[in-house]
């Protein structure tokens, strides 16, 4: 099986070579700029609720413990609901389920608000955290199902699509960086819960605009006894996307993924607070997605020969390599310095699993497709940071970072033993892109 594209076959037939792909043709995509800055106001709330839910829970009720906790509420409720409004996205389109999401997590933002300064019991606000988590505005998997729409018309844009992943990681890992130093700055300077009502308040309007770009939604898949487009499916009805072999390996890997992140926001907390440094955590975590953004920036900007399983093999292995070091790191240039390697890691495997979902997966069932991975990286987050929090407090911080090591050697071990279901089932050289059309495509 073919390790690479040949991207010299036009050269060779006499036509005109594609132009090289690069952030600049990318952003020139007729219609992108539409989707593209309402989506980015729109998930940049995602990043600020996790911190704004501790720091006003921890104010009504002086236990980060259970701040922690109503977090980890939000996040498991997050993971499982994310993956049925991807599929509802699908069937019935972006708008239908967004619209009414949006207004149902501006709701119950506001429930959890008053529970909390009304010092409501610890039940009450999980209550309010289940549907706080579940209602969370999936935009960025819609803004990727976008992308693949609008990119999947011609052989050409097909070939910006490794470049549109890497730029929406990028985006993710920038609004991680902007949205915990703007809810804190909040939560701190104006009110505990300013952090929280920002939050609802750019989802809602966010959400709404991003909403109206009809014109850049991807179609509805058709109803049963209809041929679903796309490399996985055609001439087959509608299916789920977690019946995907391929897409339940990836849900696995980015699990562990979410590992990393749970226990480096842990841990790197724990660590500045035993070095009496507690100003430091914010550096060090800064260092880290620095790494990734970087990494992302270079992936984007690469015209790969590789194909992205193995690219998404190399970047793992790579990844777990570095995350083993974590814990015998005891000084902060040495902390700095790793966490930076495992941030230069993490964006290259990302990117190559989410331009893995455009091989594997049919054009309408994309949106839960990339929720489901979204919905993995949520909820190992969320198990990673209570597990590294018990075992921060009982041991220290060295202790949890043990945490996305285990989470990240677990999951190369689950992708190099099923590695084989990252193949799409099409042509070893071809997959089915959009109305008609065949694009080359690496599958190694």
């Amino acid at each position: 099986m073919s390790d690479t594209v040949d991207t010299t076959a036009g050269a060779r037939e006499g036509t005109t070579p594609a132009r090289r792909p690069g952030y600049g043709q990318l952003l020139r995509t007729p219609g992108a700029w539409t989707f593209l800055l309402p989506g980015f106001a729109a998930r940049q709330p995602f990043a600020m609720l996790t911190i704004g839910i501790v720091l006003l829970v921890e104010h009504t009720s002086g236990s980060y413990g259970s701040a922690g906790i109503v977090a980890a509420v939000t996040g498991v409720s997050m993971a499982l609901f994310a993956p049925q409004n991807g599929k509802l996205a699908d069937r019935f389109g972006q708008r239908a389920v967004l619209v009414p999401g949006v207004l149902l997590h501006a709701v119950s933002v506001t429930a959890l608000i008053v529970l909390a300064l009304a010092g409501a019991p610890l039940w009450a606000l999980f209550v309010a955290a289940v549907p706080t988590g579940a209602s969370i505005p999936q935009v960025g998997p819609m803004v990727r199902a976008r992308w693949a729409a609008v990119l999947g018309g011609s052989e050409e844009r097909a070939r910006l699509l490794p470049t549109a992943a890497a730029f929406e990681s990028v985006t993710d890992e920038f609004t991680f960086v902007i949205g915990p130093v703007l809810a804190t700055a909040l939560c701190t300077g104006v009110h505990p819960a300013a952090g929280l009502i920002a939050e609802g308040a750019l989802t809602l309007a966010g959400g709404l605009l991003f909403a109206a770009q009809r014109r850049t939604q991807p179609k509805v898949a058709r109803r049963r006894g209809t041929a679903a487009s796309g490399p996985a499916g055609s001439g087959r009805a509608r299916v789920s996307a977690l019946s995907v072999p391929g897409v339940r390996v990836l849900a696995v890997v980015f699990l562990g993924i979410g590992s990393v992140f749970g226990g480096m926001q842990v841990s790197l907390t724990a660590f500045a607070d035993e070095i009496g440094n507690p100003g430091v955590n914010g550096l060090l975590y800064g260092v880290f997605a620095a790494g990734n953004m970087l990494a992302g920036i270079a992936c984007g900007a690469i015209a790969w020969k590789a194909g992205p399983r193995r690219r998404l093999i190399s970047g793992y292995v790579g990844l777990t390599l570095a995350a083993s070091g974590l814990w015998a790191a005891h000084s902060v240039p040495l902390l700095g310095g790793l966490g930076l390697l495992v941030g230069l890691f993490i964006a290259p495997a990302l990117i190559s699993g989410y331009t893995l979902i455009e091989a594997l997966v049919p054009a309408g069932a994309r949106t839960e497709a990339f929720t489901w991975l979204t919905g993995a990286v949520a909820l190992g987050q969320a198990g990673a940071v209570s597990v590294a929090g018990q075992l921060a407090d009982a041991h220290g911080a060295s202790a949890g970072f043990v945490v996305p090591l285990v989470g990240t050697a677990l999951a190369l071990a689950t992708l190099l033993v099923l590695r084989s279901r990252l193949t799409p089932k099409a042509s070893g050289l071809v997959a089915a892109r959009g109305m008609g059309h065949r694009v080359p495509v690496a599958v190694d």
